[in-house]
């Protein structure tokens, strides 16, 4: 999933970060709510994880932002006030989790993937297609019943053209999903771990390319 933290206290959001991608997700961060307000005019996030009480604009403001642009993101809001009238105007405002601070990074991480899957078609909770399994809990992939290791973004890649049940995924969209936003378009980073993940999935070759369009499990 590609995921926004919002966070006013540098070393904290980088641990979420930290964490986040080490799920495998694309995650990028900002630490006030105008430098979230760009990202979001300019990125597709699955999920925003927001603290509310942002210097330059209140996270209640960012919340707001977000529900009135409309479109699948989900927002995880963050804050130091646990009472219940703090959980309620947070929801209100369209949050679509609370999590009070101090919280465990496992339970933040299993939120936002709760949250990921309200934010796309539903989709079965092992991935499966061409003799392929992956699951994203465990992170685990196996072929033909052969365990399948692979590189946090090789997984990402592989879930993502498995979720698109047999279509074609550009390499545009497997870089905005798969990398945060410090990936240059220009690379040739999805190339390289397409042929990665083919290799190590082993023949008969089961990630096709269609030219001019982007790649697909049949």
């Amino acid at each position: 999933m590609r995921i926004l933290v919002v966070e006013d206290e540098p070393l904290l959001a980088d641990a979420v970060a930290q964490g986040l991608r080490h799920d495998a997700h694309a995650v990028d961060v900002v630490y006030d709510g105008g430098a979230a307000l760009e990202r979001v005019g300019v990125n597709d996030y699955d999920v925003v994880v927001l603290d509310r009480d942002l210097p330059v604009v209140h996270g209640d403001d960012v919340c707001r932002a977000l529900v009135e642009r409309g479109g699948d993101t989900r927002v995880l809001m963050l804050t130091a006030a646990a009472g219940v009238d703090d959980r309620v105007t947070g929801l209100s405002l369209g949050a679509d989790d609370y999590l009070p601070k101090p919280f465990a990074l496992r339970e933040l991480s299993a939120r936002v993937i709760a949250l990921g899957r309200r934010a796309r078609p539903a989709a079965p909770p092992v991935l499966r297609r061409a003799g392929i399994s992956l699951d994203p809990h465990r992170r685990e992939v196996y072929r033909d019943g052969r365990y399948v290791p692979l590189s946090r973004k090789e997984f990402a890649v592989l879930a993502e053209l498995l979720r698109a049940d047999g279509t074609a995924v550009s390499a545009e969209t497997l870089l905005e999903k798969a990398w945060d936003e410090n990936a240059d378009p220009f690379t040739h980073a999805v190339r390289m771990t397409i042929l990665k993940l083919r290799r190590k999935l082993g023949d008969p070759p089961v990630v096709l390319t269609e030219a001019g369009v982007g790649y697909r499990i049949p």
